[in-house]
C-alpha cells in the first residue's frame, strides 16, 4: 500500500473509533504510520482526507451490502424484491452504525465548510449508479431509465433511513410497508 492508502486504512480506523469531531491529524498519521506533510500532499486538509475515508468506507460497507441484497432478488417480482431489501437493511444499519455516526458527522462538517465537502458531493451524485448497473442484472425486464429511477430511491432510502435508525430505530417503517406506500402511490393498489 502506499500513503494514499495508508492514509485512507488509517483515517477510517481512527474516526470509527474516536469520531470525526475528535480526530487529529496527528492521529491519522500516526495510524497510518506516515508523516503529517502526506496528508496535505495526498489530500490538501484532514477535512478532504476525512470525506474521502468516509466516501469510500461507507461505499464499501452500506453500499456494497445494499447492492448485494438488490442482486439476490432476481427470483422475485421487483416489488417484492423491494419489500425484502427494505426488511432487511435494519441488520445492515447496524452491522454499519459507527460508519453511520461519522458519516453523519462528516456532512455536518462538509455543510459548513463546503471546500472539504467535494468527495461528499460526488457520491451523492454518483451512490445509485452500482446499483442501477446491480438492478438491471437482477431483473433484465427494466430499462435503463427504469433501473436508474429505482436506483435512485433505493439510494434516498438509505441515507434517510440510515439516519432515522440512528435516532430512532423503532420508528423505521418496514419494506412492507415501504413496498405497499409504493404500490399505492403508483395506482397499482396492495402488493403480495
Amino acid at each position: 500500500m502506499g500513503n494514499r492508502e495508508d492514509l485512507l486504512a488509517g483515517t477510517r480506523k481512527v474516526i470509527l473509533e474516536r469520531g470525526v469531531a475528535k480526530t487529529t491529524a496527528r492521529d491519522i498519521a500516526a495510524a497510518s504510520g506516515v508523516s503529517l506533510a502526506a496528508i496535505g500532499y495526498h489530500f490538501g486538509s484532514k477535512d478532504r482526507l476525512i470525506s474521502e475515508a468516509l466516501v469510500e468506507s461507507l461505499g464499501t460497507g452500506i453500499g456494497d451490502e445494499l447492492e448485494d441484497l438488490v442482486g439476490e432478488h432476481h427470483d422475485l417480482p421487483l416489488i417484492d424484491a423491494f419489500a425484502d431489501t427494505w426488511n432487511r437493511m435494519p441488520e445492515i444499519f447496524a452491522a454499519n452504525r459507527e460508519a453511520l455516526l461519522a458519516s453523519l458527522e462528516n456532512a455536518l462538517l462538509a455543510l459548513r465548510d463546503p471546500a472539504s465537502g467535494g468527495p461528499l458531493r460526488d457520491a451523492v451524485a454518483e451512490g445509485h449508479r452500482g446499483m442501477a448497473e446491480r438492478l438491471r442484472q437482477a431483473h433484465p425486464e427494466l430499462d435503463e431509465a427504469a433501473a436508474d429511477a429505482v436506483a435512485r430511491l433505493d439510494f434516498v432510502l438509505a441515507q434517510s433511513l440510515g439516519l432515522l435508525w440512528l435516532l430512532a430505530p423503532d420508528a423505521l417503517p418496514t419494506g412492507d410497508e415501504l413496498a405497499r406506500a409504493v404500490a399505492v402511490v403508483a395506482g397499482q393498489g396492495e402488493p403480495r
